[in-house]
């Protein structure tokens, strides 16, 4: 038989291009998420059209899994499923996977919680979701043991190999849904904006635990949004019974286990309606906005407590959460080095004793209430005890001399803390410094400090290293530019800019403010409503009348409060919203406030 040296060529170049797209894409990522994945068997692409081109080139489906560096059962799932050889192989051979920082996609991760919520009842991370090759989602799930998992594979691929049209047919129906839920007729008029903040604050105190503080009967986030909604109103409109439960709900989050009472900081949420076992990690995004909220309450509420609370979390990001060129990380991992959640920062009552003289021990135990056993078996999380005045005085001591020895107690507990610290997620992301920077500039003008003065000052100076003058870069890690900016990014930066430019009276820094705010309502706000990213590789990510508040202020509402769209575009933002606020208007807590001001 004659050599075809051509098609010999061909050949190997096809096995060439086989073995290169076998290889995992994530190796020394930029994302410490995603490069954390780099060595698993799993043959993981990043985000991206060529990851889409390939599923609808090859027929497969595709499989998104979104999780960020802190979470603890992305960690989980990643040991038990993908490194996995067998659950890998299953991945590899009949899906395109593709891992996803939800950090670096906001749009993507959002449209993909908001299916898994619509079709599970719940969401969260880490975030699994099939698609058709055409990126109609198809089913979708958070954590799943590895049994359960590979069963599940084997299942989906049988369906989608013996049946295909069925799951397209289900896919498709599915996103019809979602898009006649997500849509909204346009008001001819707008809304009684007071009547609606009303409704807001029987809501919320309906929803409320008058108990514990905070809302709903199980988990208890922060909910920053919401809580500055009522803050607000209660300014408005003063109700002994509204600020009992604010008062209540700020006290819980700061002496319990949400707040880290060795270093400061708040961590994410807590698993328990009683505020007292945490999901360890930490935030930047929670520790802006509860800094910005608590300075808010001490002004509002009357109580100087509160500005201590904002200073001690201004002083641990400072310390803890600092990057590079004056920005600030993304967040502290909720496992320790070995994997241990909560590891960094539970303790051992042995390990109390090995470290503390007998009297420091008891006083440790007096001032922090460690209650070993209610995290986890035998550890404990320190809370917030007795005040240094009262052991004082009931132990017949001077203040001065108990504060002291608290000092050195503290330290030597950090000491031997810093042994075990949080692995941290180094990416400096343009939408949540920007909230670090109205927390700043907020603390500057608030509490007089010449230290947050200069770091908003260098904070500021590193977000106009984002602007090209034309477009705003997501992040930065180590130097490099990562991931695609959203709508929140413009939207928190400007905000940012804008609170520094108020304060330090920098009209260079205003008119930067001004310009990306008028570029963000050009690439985001169109005919269907708001857009949370630019980039739509998949079905389903265009326009909503309104984006809900979530662990952050819907980036829509903060955007309309800086204006800059113009009038025309404001009244009809305003006005595409109106139906979804007045259904539901504490959970649109920063659209139903922008109503609220458009007919004051």
């Amino acid at each position: 038989m004659k050599f075809d040296k051509y098609r010999f060529a061909t050949l190997l170049l096809l096995f060439v291009c086989s073995t290169l797209q076998a290889s995992n894409d994530l190796k020394n990522h930029p994302s410490p998420y995603l490069a954390m994945h780099g060595d698993d068997p799993v043959q993981w692409r990043d985000w991206g059209e060529a990851a889409v081109e390939e599923a609808r080139s090859s027929g497969k489906l595709l499989y998104l899994s979104s999780g960020y560096f802190s979470c603890h059962w992305c960690h989980v799932m990643q040991r038990e499923s993908y490194q996995n050889s067998e659950i890998a192989e299953l991945l590899n051979k009949w899906f395109v996977p593709v891992k996803v920082d939800r950090e670096l996609q906001p749009a993507l991760d959002a449209y993909l919680i908001n299916f898994v919520e619509k079709t599970e009842g719940h969401a969260g991370w880490p975030l699994n979701v099939f698609l058709t090759p055409d990126g109609y989602p198809v089913v979708g799930m958070t954590y799943v043991p590895a049994e359960q998992f590979q069963t599940l594979l084997n299942k989906l691929h049988t369906l989608w190999k013996q049946e295909p049209q069925r799951l397209i047919d289900v896919a498709l129906s599915i996103h019809k849904q979602m898009q006649q839920l997500s849509s909204a007729k346009q008001a001819a008029t707008l809304p009684d904006g007071e009547k609606l903040l009303q409704q807001a604050i029987k809501s919320a105190l309906a929803v409320g635990d008058d108990l514990q503080g905070g809302f709903g009967r199980t988990n208890h986030f922060p909910m920053a949004p919401q809580l500055r909604l009522l803050l607000e109103a209660q300014r408005l409109f003063p109700s002994s019974q509204l600020e009992s439960f604010l008062r209540l709900t700020l006290n819980q989050m700061a002496i319990k286990g949400l707040r880290d009472h060795l270093a400061g900081g708040f961590f994410r949420y807590t698993v328990d309606p009683g505020w007292e076992t945490p999901h360890y990690e930490k935030m930047l995004y929670t520790q802006a906005q509860l800094v910005s909220l608590y300075l808010r309450a001490a002004s509002l509420l009357n109580e100087p407590r509160y500005a201590e609370v904002a200073s001690d979390t201004l002083d641990f990001v400072l310390q803890q959460m600092r990057g590079s060129d004056g920005a600030y990380i993304a967040s502290l991992s909720a496992v320790d080095a070995q994997g241990n959640e909560g590891g960094s920062y539970l303790w051992r009552e042995q390990q109390l004793q090995e470290l503390l003289s007998e009297e420091e021990f008891k006083l440790a135990k007096q001032h922090w209430l460690f209650t070993f056993g209610e995290q986890l078996p035998g550890q404990a999380l320190p809370h917030a005890g007795a005040l240094i005045e009262s052991i004082a005085k009931a132990e017949g001591e001077s203040p001065q001399q108990l504060s002291r020895t608290i000092d050195t107690i503290r330290s030597k507990l950090m000491q031997q803390r810093s042994s075990r610290e949080a692995p941290r997620d180094s990416k400096q992301l343009a939408a949540w410094n920007g909230l670090m920077l109205t927390a700043f500039s907020e603390a500057a003008a608030q509490l007089k400090r010449d230290d947050y003065r200069k770091a908003a000052a260098g904070l500021a100076g590193w977000l106009t290293t984002l602007w090209d003058g034309e477009q705003l870069l997501r992040s930065t890690t180590d130097g490099k530019a990562v991931g695609t900016a959203s709508l929140a990014d413009y939207a928190y930066a400007a905000q940012g800019l804008k609170s520094w430019a108020q304060v330090s009276g920098d009209s260079k820094i205003l008119e930067l403010s001004q310009q990306i705010t008028a570029v963000a309502w050009q690439r985001f706000f169109t005919h269907n409503g708001w857009r949370l990213g630019e980039k739509l590789l998949i079905p389903g990510l265009k326009g909503k009348p309104l984006l809900s508040d979530g662990p952050m202020p819907a980036p829509s509402a903060v955007l309309m409060g800086l204006s800059g769209g113009g009038k025309q575009q404001m009244d009809q933002a305003l006005k595409m919203s109106a139906e979804k606020v007045s259904e539901s208007p504490f959970w649109n807590a920063g659209h139903l406030w922008q109503l609220y001001l458009a007919r004051k």
